[in-house]
């Protein structure tokens, strides 16, 4: 799929939708370009109120630098920490600022909660695995990709049938990620099934996620493809980035290498609405070659 054809099919995508989709984390971003407010200008030596509202790609510190504007041009294109400057043999006090503000931004994202009223305002059944507390799942990744009886029963109970698709939203690393994104990306990816005359069935939350819960769910449901949205472990370019996990069959005991996977699902990387058209693309080629992960490309270079 080229980008223009991936254009045509999120703007049909977003043409289709009833109401714009919520996104809890902040506002509803489309995809197609909207005006941006000004980035803020700093100055050495003035005082900056929130450090975090600084563009990285802007942000050069270098004083009298040999090639500002290449320089510049070329951090455009990424926001590494490049072009920071310092004070004698350390960072510049800004530096350290964003730096500490990111990792602390990095540090909420997984220990703070999804909200305890987000499934159902989103009309979502929650379960949750084995683990009893964010301390245990932290701790015992194992008990994130499994359930007890009573969640195994849940899930039978609100997924009628065997669905040929099952979406699961897991609250994973990142809280902050799918706060921010699932539910745009969730609506994308139910409409472009619609668009292709496949069922996009029941969607579930699950707490204290971890990837391999997909396979547990594909025990209990026997559903032929898992799709789940679940928080990435953040970093100090964004708290927020979510991936999706495609699966098929999913069973417990299945290789990582049996998944597709598609990162980097935030405001500064995919946005979360294209990367839900294209998700829905890549589950109908899924269902048709029979086949996820490593197998998929291998029959795609074939």
């Amino acid at each position: 799929m080229n980008k223009q054809e991936l254009s045509a099919m999120v703007a049909e995508i977003l043409n289709g939708m009833e109401h714009e989709p919520l996104a809890k984390g902040g506002d509803y971003r489309p995809t197609a370009p909207q005006p941006e407010k000004a980035p803020t200008s700093y100055g050495d030596g003035d005082f900056v109120p929130d450090v975090t509202a600084l563009d990285l790609r802007k942000l050069y510190l270098v004083e009298n630098g040999e090639n500002e504007e290449k320089f510049r041009k070329m951090k455009e294109k990424t926001p590494a920490r490049l072009g920071c400057g310092r004070a004698g043999a350390r960072y510049k006090t800004l530096t350290m600022l964003r730096f500490r503000a990111d990792h602390a931004a990095a540090q909420d994202a997984v220990f703070s909660q999804v909200p305890e009223d987000f499934a159902a305002q989103n009309g979502m059944v929650e379960v949750q695995t084995r683990c009893r507390s964010k301390d245990e799942y932290l701790t015992r990744p194992d008990l994130g990709r499994c359930f007890d009886e009573e969640n195994q029963r849940k899930i039978r109970a609100a997924i009628p049938g065997t669905p040929r698709v099952q979406i699961v939203v897991g609250d994973g690393l990142s809280s902050a990620a799918i706060t921010a994104n699932a539910m745009d990306c969730l609506a994308a990816i139910r409409d472009g099934l619609k668009l292709r005359g496949i069922d996009p069935g029941t969607p579930i939350f699950v707490r204290y996620c971890r990837v391999g819960a997909g396979d547990a769910i594909g025990d209990v449901t026997g559903c032929e493809l898992v799709c789940m949205l679940v928080g990435e472990r953040p970093g100090l370019v964004t708290d927020k980035s979510m991936s999706a996990y495609l699966t098929y069959q999913p069973r417990t005991g299945v290789s990582e290498s049996a998944r597709t996977v598609v990162s980097n699902i935030h405001a500064q990387g995919t946005p979360a609405v294209e990367a839900g058209a294209h998700i829905a693309g890549l589950i109908e080629t899924i269902l048709k070659k029979k086949v996820s992960g490593v197998g998929l490309h291998l029959e795609a270079g074939a």
